[in-house]
């Protein structure tokens, strides 16, 4: 195990933009695609996956530091900080528990779509986290390796079922079709924010409030398109955030970019993953009958570049760091992933149909119980990260994240167990 554990963590250590090629191609190959075809189709991810990344730095390298200042700006003090979900990657990673979910949680993954209680094929291994770091806090807990894996596979096939539930979001409003979302994240907020939407939209005067990008655009032309909006937002939070007029602009524009280039990356993605999806579809034909059908499991920042995506995470950004003030009973202080609200919110915004304003006010209620959430394992999320020798940073005594920590799969499954233990 010893020895495993540092091969495994070499190996996730190649990233999404080589694992997932690798396993497409395999995939490929499966499906009958022909080894020059499957070939070329991993490599058109590959490529497609890091123009998405690239653009996702793009957002974090300037919407983390403008968080961050805007914290400071504002004088807020908490005694919890939020690391961020790197750092629970990292200690999940770090965990005993890492080296058996991959190979278990694909096998899992296997058996239910054989059995046909999936139809989820979640190729998206680096994404895997989540299902170990849920293992690795009930590992932390229990000191069962047993305990932990069945956490981790718990997680797992909630995730797998919310990913298929979410699914005709995917083809509806992202137009991404034959795609399905099961990562953790945006999973554990689906559950909760769904509903409200439906409640939101029930509600006189403030379901007839149209705020969506084909709305804006329409009612400001120009001036209403992404990119604007983008510009518009990235300058606001630059001012909230203290900056000067030069820097107020740069994260304008940077978010204007983030606004025009993801959907296009996610175009190049999807250029290479639909010859695999459709040979997947007659392979299952040929086998199964009609009706046997499956969605490619991706990342979910396939959903992030989507204007309403993007436009409802900025400004909700200075909203969470205001509720991390005014929440009764609160410790936790946002920062490391306030650059994850796009994935917080995806299937909230496909679920309101891109109602910016509607997908806000689920948003507030969504991430306020998030908060408490990551209060609430806070001092747990604390020993497991220094038990996985996780450098603490410096003047902190308390971590949580709001990925994780608030996490709400994770957290119903972390409670189940601490209760029979």
């Amino acid at each position: 195990m010893d020895n495993l554990i540092p091969m495994f963590q070499s190996f996730l250590g190649l990233g999404a933009t080589v694992i997932l090629p690798v396993f497409i191609f395999i995939l490929g190959l499966i499906f009958g695609c022909g080894p020059a075809k499957a070939f070329r189709s991993g490599l058109t991810i590959g490529v497609g996956f890091t123009g998405v990344f690239l653009v996702v730095g793009l957002l974090t390298e300037n919407l983390g530091p403008a968080a961050h200042a805007m914290v400071e700006n504002f004088g807020i003090h908490l005694n919890v900080i939020d690391v961020g979900w790197p750092a629970a990657a990292s200690i999940a990673w770090a965990s005993p528990v890492s080296a058996l979910v991959l190979p278990v949680c694909l096998i899992v993954n296997a058996i239910m779509l054989f059995t046909k209680t999936t139809k989820t094929m979640d190729v998206d291994i680096w994404n895997y986290w989540h299902f170990a770091f849920c293992g690795a806090f009930v590992y932390t807990w229990t000191g069962s390796l047993v305990q932990a894996m069945i956490a981790a596979i718990l997680f797992e096939i909630v995730v797998l079922k919310i990913a298929d539930w979410t699914a005709p979001y995917m083809e509806n409003y992202f137009e991404l079709e034959g795609i399905s979302v099961p990562t953790g994240s945006t999973c554990s907020y689906a559950p909760i924010g769904i509903p409200l939407i439906w409640l939101i939209q029930k509600i006189p005067v403030i379901k007839d409030l149209k705020a969506d990008p084909d709305y804006i655009q329409q009612k400001f032309g120009i001036f209403g398109e992404p990119i604007f909006m983008g510009l518009v937002l990235g300058c606001i939070l630059g001012a909230l955030a203290g900056y000067t007029p030069g820097n107020i602009v740069k994260v304008g524009v940077a978010m204007a970019g983030v606004m025009v280039l993801m959907p296009r990356m996610v175009k190049l993605l999807m250029e290479g993953l639909i010859p695999i999806s459709e040979a997947a579809r007659e392979f299952l034909k040929k086998r199964f009958g009609e009706g046997h059908n499956i969605y490619i499991g991706l990342d979910a920042a396939v959903t992030t570049g989507h204007p309403a995506v993007i436009a409802t995470a900025l400004i909700l950004v200075p909203i969470t760091v205001f509720l991390a003030v005014i929440i009764p009973g609160n410790n936790v202080l946002p920062f490391g992933d306030l650059a994850t609200i796009p994935f917080i919110v995806a299937m909230i915004v496909a679920a309101a149909r891109g109602n910016i304003v509607h997908s806000v006010i689920a948003g507030i209620i969504v991430i306020s119980l998030s908060l408490l959430m990551a209060t609430a394992v806070a001092q747990f999320h604390t020993q497991m990260a220094i038990a996985a020798q996780f450098k603490m940073p410096e003047g902190t005594t308390m971590i949580s994240s709001i990925d994780q920590g608030g996490n709400l799969i994770h957290f119903v499954i972390f409670k189940l167990f601490a209760l029979f233990n």
